[in-house]
């Protein structure tokens, strides 16, 4: 454990290790002239770029629209390697940019102005500092975290140059911020087809740098069919998120599941108490790729983590389940104190007008108690229930709900497709909000099919 004082972390438990007594509701809603997504939707696929050792580079995807696709081999350590040596310029520009973008963001949420940072936690990091506050909560969490996260960060530093400390920090961000998104897990006779339906919209920042970094990482195992142990491999999966950034908010495994998350602003007392000492939520939504083969495996995992703040997750998983009448997607509300798990006949917050049940279908608009958005993406869901499609979301759910603004994933995880889109860079033109943008189409059983170039 670093040298932090005991009084601050002595701070630390006494403001945020508390039970939530507060029910308050936001006050958000979707612009009654949303417009529908017409934008044709890109299919063609990536193409080869270089390699370096354990790693490769790709791109896909029309002009401002187009993403990195970074395929990675080996150990955790190589993979880092690998990536930070293969994106070494776009890795030194996102940690340039983005720690200090976050000291002058944590400055502004004192006042409350920043809508996905809690006040509180703004009002304790100008007390102790970003980089303190960040060194602490990495020091309440170390324990909990796997070697290979703190390898590959060792390799990604070693091979781009960045600092080590300075990755380090950066992925602890999450664990103090709550960003406002949208998830659906949707199957059988509620799509068109059947299929096992997911989406995660990132609806957190568009005026800070992550935007001009979007990238896939796909991380290849050796044996995609072994059994997977903590400290292994584990199998194949894709990593949607920017360059240089190695926990999951959004992704994919070869084993046909996929997360979803959404940070709680406003939960009710059923969430209980939150902390900051236990496994940071980046890292666990990434352990459920890399290494659970089957959605009751995630349940487990998830029920016997040492769980920290408040969040709706969402996993789904595309394969039969083996209790033929069980549904293959649960949300999850967490927190510290909670972890229950919902499918479509019991999912909370119980209310018959904005958070109505649909069957074979599980959503949550924004937050836990979110009546503008959530009666929203109800309506649209309602409206397409039976014919529900990847591309009928891309076209007419996310850009009426108005959710996804950073970036949208919606995999078909029966038939291994996802759909991507990001928010417009720097210095790039079109829409803003990634849900108005064009999508990139992958085909996820290609992806993982990629071999090492030697």
């Amino acid at each position: 454990m670093s040298m932090i004082p005991v009084v601050l972390l002595a701070f630390l438990f006494v403001s945020l290790n508390t039970e939530v007594t507060l029910a308050s509701r936001c006050t958000g809603a979707p612009k009654p002239d949303a417009k529908p997504n017409l934008n044709q939707i890109y299919t063609s696929p990536p193409t080869f770029v270089k390699s370096v050792a354990n790693g490769s580079l790709y791109y896909v995807g029309d002009g401002e629209d187009q993403i990195n696709v970074v395929h990675l081999w080996g150990n955790a350590y190589q993979r880092g390697f690998a990536h930070g040596l293969l994106m070494q310029n776009k890795t030194m520009a996102f940690y340039s940019r983005v720690y200090p973008y976050f000291e002058q963001t944590f400055e502004k949420g004192i006042n409350g102005s920043v809508p996905w940072l809690p006040k509180g936690i703004a009002e304790w990091i100008a007390r102790v500092g970003l980089g303190v506050a960040l060194d602490i909560t990495y020091d309440l969490t170390e324990k909990y975290t796997g070697q290979w996260f703190k390898d590959e960060m060792k390799g990604l530093a070693d091979g781009s140059g960045v600092d080590e400390r300075t990755i380090r920090r950066v992925h602890m961000i999450g664990e103090l911020t709550q960003g406002h998104c949208s998830m659906y897990g949707a199957w059988g006779a509620a799509t068109a087809t059947g299929a096992t339906l997911q989406l995660r919209a990132l609806d957190w920042d568009t005026d800070g740098p992550f935007q001009d970094y979007p990238q896939v990482t796909v991380y290849h195992a050796d044996d995609d069919n072994a059994l997977a142990v903590e400290g292994g491999q584990g199998h194949s999966f894709a990593n949607v998120g920017w360059t240089g950034w190695i926990g999951s908010i959004s992704g994919v495994s070869s084993k046909q599941m996929a997360i979803s998350e959404i940070g709680v602003s406003f939960p009710d007392k059923s969430f209980g108490k939150e902390s900051r000492e236990g496994v940071p939520f980046t890292f666990l939504l990434r352990d459920i790729l890399q290494f659970d083969n089957t959605l009751s495996n995630a349940i487990d995992h998830i029920t016997n983590a040492h769980r920290t703040c408040d969040l709706i997750l969402g996993v789904g998983d595309g394969k039969p389940q083996e209790d033929k009448s069980s549904a293959p997607f649960r949300g999850i509300q967490y927190s510290y104190s909670v972890a229950n798990f919902f499918d479509d006949t019991n999912m909370l917050p119980k209310n018959d007008t904005w958070h109505a049940k649909i069957p074979q279908m599980v959503y949550y608009g924004m937050d836990w108690l979110c009546p503008g958005y959530s009666v929203v993406l109800h309506r649209q869901l309602k409206a397409y229930h039976g014919t529900l499609t990847p591309e009928n979301t891309v076209k007419d759910v996310v850009p009426i709900v108005q959710t996804g603004d950073l970036h949208v994933v919606i995999s078909d995880l029966t038939n291994m497709n996802m759909f991507v889109a990001n928010a417009r860079g720097e210095d790039e033109t079109g829409p803003l909000k990634a849900f108005d943008r064009q999508f990139v189409k992958f085909d996820l059983k290609n992806l993982f099919a990629i071999k090492k170039k030697e």
